[in-house]
């Protein structure tokens, strides 16, 4: 085991924007290179089905020069304006820390607004180094929108259920996107081949990103000169003057021909950008620069190139306008190209389900999804995780998509509504952020949200009038999503305020002492809790049925802040609960939104060292309050920094007396205390309360991971309290 903390830290950190700042040029184009298999699988694979799709049900009769031609022209456009103007330019500046994604978007403005909607927040938090808000002057409107919601708290909540039902999309997205991927590659054959099972290229998936990463960047480097080179072929074969289709004026001749079926075919063109909120999610992997350079000078040509070859190819053979991208491709390169397209669309689909573990992720970390294993796959990029029940569900719902509809025309309409609802929210969120974290003047904002919004909300309408033919799916998915986050993220909250409300007062235990017969037994108990202040009731309940607890009691509470990262230096906070002789503390553990619980690092040691450190210190800064409420100075917080030594190695030092006490209470054993409740509806709670704690958070409840196998607790040294919570 390695002992040396901050080197492992620094093993899993992952590579970030702050990482490559002072890099060479060389490190950034080989991030550059390795974001491309990444970040633009999904993206790089949409010709397969955007002409396709967009010219299925009745604008198939409109199969002439100049449909195809305003469909090229929405298509660059589309692609120009929200892609390369919108994420590129503007979105990708509004990082978290190096971090990106809606979460990202959501973290900043909880801290510039005051939006947070987790417990146990403290002043503390705010003084670490990811948290810290550049000063500005607060303008009139980001003033006034602050104030909204701080009076507020319902639309702080609602602000909330917005987020997730974006982010329940995303997690719809994850489940569309390897169905019309890889159906769309393999469809290009059944006219060579037929009877070519398609689902059975779903097994590549359980093998992880972890292990078929390092081809991610050949195979998408590949894909991306081939199109392109076909591309140009097809221009210069086919129709040189293609590129006049780029002008505006022919969106306009488009939609005045084709009138309503041009408008629903809009659809399909916003296929075009499916996958470019990956460039903003994934900025933490990489970098900020890294990124607009591969999109800019390697992905933006590459698919121009594409989408002008294949439109090339159609104006002189509309008969093919089903099956145009396999028909483009000269017949001497036909086979390569599909092995590449296919290698290329289980590459994107691999990494919108690692963006789905890492969205899960995050909304455990908001208590609004329940506990799940996540696991590692790389020791350099913190964000490349597996996630095995998210794993096994994603799965269940992409087989049961892909054998329910067969047809890519029907999941390219799911999938469009899905994607332009999330790029929706992101706009929304990127409109609060110009105002109230970048102080900049309404119009700004105004302008940001109508000139954005009114594209995505036009192919949302385009989207949605095609719900009853396959666009209901991805609503669908996402109220049951929506619906099962919030419920969680309500029965967690309803949780905490009765401990809250139910705590017990310190005086209480320590004047009960003597009549209770509460004795000492040796050795360290960690008493997991939800709160940072007072002690739980699982704990009094605990001391009235077993009227004994350890020499050393530490009330541990594990909570996360709204930030992506905390270094481990300041990953502990250490303070004193009651008077000294109690030798009682609290440790809180601090986690940022993208960390990983990782109590199984030493953490008794470092627990320990934490302590030491602490009680040896706190004279400095203590100051007594009550005769049995200490409450310490915020100095006397002990900030764990990482270490070389381990405390066997410190023993030979000099230490207080009670620095020693918590040694040998370490050598007799450490016992974790979990407290195992039940929450239930009080009998005068309504019908939908009660369906919403006794059946559905229950049901989570009961299949989600407990505490103790999260932190990888030996059952030797475990111990449950049961009691249950009416709420």
């Amino acid at each position: 085991m390695n002992n040396n903390p901050s080197q492992e830290n620094v093993e899993t950190e992952g590579i970030s924007s702050k990482n490559v700042k002072n890099e060479s040029y060389r490190s950034v184009l080989m991030l550059a290179y390795q974001s491309l298999g990444v970040v633009y699988g999904d993206l790089s694979t949409s010709p397969l089905y955007v002409y396709k799709t967009t010219f299925s049900g009745k604008l198939s009769l409109h199969e002439n020069d100049e449909e195809i031609y305003g469909v090229l022209s929405f298509i660059f456009w589309t692609f120009t304006l929200i892609a390369l103007f919108k994420y590129v330019f503007i979105v990708m500046s509004a990082d978290d820390n190096g971090e990106g994604g809606t979460f990202a978007l959501y973290s900043l403005l909880c801290r510039h607004a005051r939006l947070c909607i987790l417990p146990n927040q403290e002043p503390a938090d705010e003084k670490l180094s990811a948290y810290e808000m550049k000063e500005s002057l607060e303008t009139r409107p980001s003033a006034a929108l602050k104030s909204f919601f701080q009076l507020h708290p319902s639309f702080r909540k609602g602000f909330l259920v917005f987020v997730l039902f974006g982010t329940s999309m995303a997690i719809g997205d994850g489940v569309l996107t390897p169905a019309i991927s890889v159906l769309s590659a393999v469809s290009g054959v059944k006219h060579k081949i037929t009877g070519l099972h398609e689902i059975g290229l779903f097994s590549l998936q359980h093998c992880g990103t972890h292990k078929v990463s390092f081809m991610f960047a050949p195979i998408i480097t590949t894909w991306l000169v081939s199109i392109s080179v076909i591309g140009m072929y097809n221009i210069i074969k086919w129709n040189p003057r293609i590129y006049h289709a780029l002008s505006p004026v022919y969106m306009l001749k488009f939609l005045h021909s084709t009138g309503v079926e041009g408008w629903i075919s809009l659809g399909g063109v916003v296929l075009s950008i499916t996958g470019v909120e990956a460039m903003f999610a994934d900025l933490g992997h990489f970098s900020t620069l890294s990124i607009k350079i591969a999109f800019t000078f390697i992905v933006y040509p590459s698919l121009i190139l594409a989408y002008l070859g294949e439109a090339a190819f159609l104006s002189k053979h509309h008969e093919d306008i089903q099956r145009s991208f396999y028909k483009a491709i000269p017949e001497a390169v036909f086979w390569p190209v599909f092995v590449v397209a296919t290698f290329a669309s289980v590459v994107g689909s691999q990494a919108v389900i690692s963006a789905t573990f890492s969205l899960v992720n995050q909304c455990c970390a908001l208590n609004c999804f329940p506990h799940v294993k996540t696991m590692h796959t790389s020791n350099q990029i913190c964000g490349q995780i597996y996630i095995p029940e998210v794993n096994w569900m994603l799965m269940c719902l992409c087989l049961a998509v892909t054998i329910g509809l067969r047809d890519t025309n029907m999941l390219g309409h799911a999938y469009g509504l899905a994607v332009t609802i999330v790029m929706f929210v992101s706009t929304c969120l990127m409109a609060l952020v110009i105002l109230i974290v970048w102080k900049q003047r309404l119009i700004g904002a105004i302008a940001f949200f109508m000139f954005f919004g009114s594209i995505e909300l036009l192919y949302i309408s385009a989207s949605i009038s095609k719900v009853h033919e396959g666009g209901w799916i991805p609503v669908v998915l996402s109220i049951l999503f929506m619906c099962s986050m919030y419920t969680w993220y309500y029965g967690t909250m309803k949780k905490h305020e009765y401990d809250d409300e139910n705590k017990v007062s310190m005086n209480r235990i320590l004047s009960s002492g003597p009549s209770l017969g509460i004795v000492r037994v040796p050795g360290i108990g960690l008493i997991y809790t939800n709160l940072i202040s007072g002690v739980s009731a699982v704990f009094g309940h605990f001391v009235t049925t077993l009227p004994a607890f350890h020499q050393v009691l530490v009330f541990v509470c594990i909570k996360y802040v709204q930030v992506p990262h905390i270094d481990e230096e300041h990953r502990l906070l250490i303070t004193r609960v009651g008077p000294k002789e109690c030798n009682m503390f609290r440790c809180i553990v601090r986690y940022g939104y993208r960390d990983l619980l990782q109590e199984n690092y030493d953490f008794e040691n470092r627990l320990v060292f934490s302590l030491m450190q602490y009680v040896e210190t706190e004279d400095q800064f203590w100051k007594p309050m009550t005769p049995c409420e200490y409450e310490p100075l915020e100095q006397s917080s002990y900030k764990y920094k990482a270490t070389n030594t381990t405390v066997d190695d410190r023993e030979k030092s000099t230490h207080s007396e009670e620095a020693m006490l918590i040694m040998r209470a370490k050598e007799s054993g450490v016992t974790y205390i979990f407290g195992h409740c039940s929450v239930k509806a009080k009998k005068s709670s309504s019908i939908l309360k009660k369906l919403g704690i006794d059946i559905v958070y229950a049901f989570l409840n009961q299949n989600c991971r407990e505490p103790e196998a999260l932190l990888n607790v030996p059952h030797t040294s475990l111990l449950e309290v049961g009691m249950v919570y009416y709420v």
